[in-house]
Order: structure tokens, then sequence, then C-alpha cells
């Protein structure tokens, strides 16, 4: 079951924080619950991009893209993702997820996520692309920046991120299916 409860604690806060730039870092506190967790009394790992969610939507909020969306009917989606998981986070344990927009290109928003235990080790960190889209398919980020009232160059696309688009454009689509 989504975590419609916990999201509408996070967005509350969220409007009580102070905006963000473009490319600010939107910090969440969580704890990982009994229903978030898989056999092994840890995160789930399906569980955890669920929780993600937790840390974009309000990234969002604070950089002003959630009005937006609702002015213009336009709507965000995730276009693909990239998860490193390296240490468990354990039933009842806290952790923090770090979000921010690192860079983006003709269609695509770059995203980079990540969770922190409270011994100041990263458990996972995630990458995404994400598209915002209106009744004809993907905005530009050129029309959101717009939108938004910005007009911003990207920060240039790390070497790792360029890699992972470049990886990307050589899978196929649709796939395989024997």
């Amino acid at each position: 079951m989504y975590p419609v409860i916990r999201m509408i604690k996070e967005l509350v806060v969220a409007r009580k924080a102070s905006p963000l730039p473009l490319t600010g870092t939107h910090v969440s506190q969580h704890i990982c619950w009994p229903q978030d967790i898989d056999i092994w009394m840890e995160l789930n790992n399906g569980r955890t991009l669920t929780l993600l969610d937790l840390g974009r939507i309000p990234l969002a909020h604070r950089i002003g893209l959630i009005g937006v969306l609702r002015k213009k009917r336009w709507a965000l989606t995730m276009a693909g993702g990239s998860v490193r998981y390296r240490r468990r986070i354990r039933t009842f344990e806290r952790f923090e997820i770090r979000s921010r927009a690192v860079c983006w290109d003709d269609k695509f928003v770059y995203i980079e996520q990540s969770m922190w235990k409270r011994d100041g080790e990263c458990a996972n960190h995630a990458l995404y692309r994400a598209a915002v889209t209106d009744a004809n398919g993907i905005v530009s980020p050129d029309r959101i920046l717009e939108a938004l009232g910005f007009d911003e160059a990207s920060p240039e696309t790390p070497e790792w991120i360029a890699n992972w688009i470049e990886a990307e454009a050589t899978r196929p689509w649709p796939p395989m299916q024997d």
C-alpha cells in the first residue's frame, strides 16, 4: 500500500520549509516501519523506491514545481532509474532521504536521491530520469523552467550520469521477447 499518510506529513513539513533553488537539496527524516520490511527484517528494495517518493514530491514542492503542475495541468513521471544498494536499513531504524535535481537535457531532469543512516553511512543511492508530461507528451525542461520563472542553463552533466544516459540509449525498446 502506498504510504499516503507519510506523504501528507512530508508535504505539510515541506510547506513550512523555505523554497529551494532548482538544484537545492531537500532533506527529510524517516523511520523504517514494519510495513516497509521484507522477510529479513530490513527495508524492502521495492519499498525503497516507494519511499523515495517521500523525498521527490516535497522537493518538487519546494522548487515551485507542484504549483506549476497544477496550474498547467501537467504531470510528473519517472522515465527510468538506477539504484545502488549498499547497507541495510533495519526495522525501526531512522534514516534521512536527500533529494536533488542534478541536471537536465532537452527531455528529462536527472534526480539524485540517497538514504543515509544515522551513523553517516549511505544505505542506497538512486538516479532517476524524470519527465513532466501534458496531453501531448513530454514537456521540455525549457518550458518547465519558463513556467517556474527561471532562465537557467543546466549545470554540467556529471560523467557518471552522462555514462548512464549513454548506456540507456543502447537498451532495446521494446524489450526482446523470446
